[in-house]
């Protein structure tokens, strides 16, 4: 689940949220367990796109590290701050998110903080949904 998490968040594909309903089925009694593992391992590699955004500050600018296609999201995230750390679990755009914000330097703290809060969110209500559907009242 760790492994499936962190590599979802980063630039390579993952299917991290099929796994946890798996996992949240197979191991109900557990679930909050796998939604807390897929949350930190998520945030953590939301980070490291951060920490790619925070290296790269003295040798790209964010035109360079962002497709064409969205150079929108630069706008954005200048514009909304850390606030749009919150939105990191979006898929396409999502891994941008947390690279703008360390190119903007954007406070580690706060930014890990938000970046957890948004995909807990997420993991929270998969796991949820995934448990409505499987045990119906």
């Amino acid at each position: 689940m760790a492994a499936s998490a962190f590599t979802s968040a980063t630039l390579l594909p993952g299917g991290s949220e099929v796994l946890l309903a798996y996992l949240v089925t197979q191991l109900s009694q557990h679930w909050w367990w796998w939604v807390l593992v897929a949350s930190v391992a998520n945030a953590l590699g939301s980070m490291t796109s951060f920490a790619m955004g925070y290296l790269g500050n003295r040798y790209r600018s964010p035109q360079e590290m962002i497709p064409v296609k969205h150079h929108w999201l630069i706008v954005k995230v200048e514009r909304f701050g850390p606030v749009s750390l919150l939105f990191a679990w979006l898929p396409i755009i999502g891994d941008g998110i947390p690279l703008l914000a360390g190119w903007f330097r954007f406070s580690v703290i706060i930014s890990s903080l938000l970046i957890f809060l948004g995909k807990f969110c997420r993991y929270l209500l998969i796991a949820l949904t995934t448990l409505g559907l499987t045990n119906p009242a």
